[in-house]
């Protein structure tokens, strides 16, 4: 037996949402590129391939460069880059050994993201970026009619200029994602035309999150970026993007006093992450006990409040806890342990697990 708290991930449940997200990319009739900051794994990350994904999103070069040691050879690194002194270098080797697109929201960042690949080297690395632009999340992003800028920017600097992107973050909000869908779909599209005015190709039209990709564009968006889909989370829960038969991680977590209405788990934020976003109920919530809502988070104690006249789980049970952001949960573990039909199978290492640079 185990020692709680631990994650665990239902393998089963999770290849039905790597099964369910490609069918639903292949029939919008777009590309998907899986964000891997999600799940940090090389074992995950070979599986989305498996299931038709061309190629993977990260956030940083450290977690690409851990999806290109494990032999993964299209990445996009979907966030403005500032690549200076040892991150330049990093950049420099890993756009010499896979297929790299960038994303930048200025011109001074193409600028800087050429003299990156150049320095020290007869030719430059190939790099290619991706515009990012703002629809609606008020986030890193630049207005989508002054897209092209960057991109003329970037040709001029010797950059390849693979399209536009952007991120419906806003789309996390109750009866949210629909409007956030439709804001990104707008705001691609004129990035696009500001491109094509331009004279500039925009094969690459990338966007998505889990809560707005049911309701994203494909008549716009060439791409999709989901990242939650394959665990599924609380928050996804609570905004309708995923069901609880959908959740494939939980936190395997003992109950360590009680009292009426009242249990105490021994996972608290050290393991669960601390995130509450506005529209949460709670810190997170039981998979099999779903009235119940984690009403205060410590370190090492998670307080779950229950309904009037539920009976309390008995001192030492087991119970599974859906963290209310998975991304923070899944960095905050060395390991997930693997289950098929409530059996251990096996571990998976969380490889790029604090590659934050």
């Amino acid at each position: 037996m185990r020692e709680t708290p631990y994650l665990v991930v239902d393998e089963l449940v999770a290849e039905g949402n790597l099964a369910t997200m490609a069918a639903h990319a292949r029939a919008l009739g777009v590309a998907l590129r899986p964000h891997a900051k999600t799940h940090k794994t090389v074992e995950l990350a070979h599986r989305q391939l498996e299931h038709g994904a061309v190629g993977l999103t990260v956030a940083t070069v450290g977690e690409a460069e851990v999806l290109a040691d494990a032999g993964l050879d299209d990445l996009f690194i979907a966030y403005p880059l500032w690549a200076v002194g040892p991150r330049a270098d990093r950049l420099r080797a890993l756009a010499g050994r896979v297929r790299l697109r960038v994303g930048a929201d200025s011109v001074d960042g193409v600028r800087m993201l050429a003299r990156a690949v150049h320095a020290g080297r007869d030719s430059a690395a190939p790099l290619a970026i991706a515009v990012e632009v703002d629809s609606g999340h008020h986030r890193s992003g630049m207005p989508p009619e002054d897209a092209a800028e960057v991109a003329v920017a970037a040709l001029d600097a010797g950059l390849a200029v693979d399209g536009v992107f952007t991120f419906p973050g806003h789309s996390y909000g109750l009866e949210a994602a629909g409007p956030a869908a439709r804001d990104e779909a707008a705001a691609l599209e004129a990035a696009r035309d500001a491109l094509t005015a331009a004279g500039i190709p925009c094969p690459v039209v990338s966007g998505g999150s889990t809560p707005s990709v049911r309701s994203a564009d494909g008549s716009v968006l060439t791409e999709l970026r989901p990242g939650v889909y394959v665990f599924g989370d609380a928050q996804q829960w609570e905004l309708g993007a995923t069901t609880s038969e959908s959740i494939s991680l939980t936190a395997r977590a003992t109950v360590v006093s009680r009292r009426d209405g009242v249990a105490v788990l021994d996972a608290g934020s050290k393991i669960l992450g601390a995130d509450r976003a506005p529209y949460a109920t709670g810190y997170g919530r039981l998979l099999d006990h779903p009235e119940a809502r984690i009403s205060a988070l410590s370190e090492h104690h998670a307080t779950v409040a229950f309904p009037t006249g539920t009976t309390i789980p008995a001192l030492g049970a087991e119970l599974r806890v859906v963290p209310n952001h998975v991304c923070n949960a899944v960095n905050l573990v060395d390991e997930l342990i693997v289950e098929r039909d409530g059996i251990e199978v096996g571990a998976w290492s969380v490889a790029a697990r604090g590659r934050n640079t």
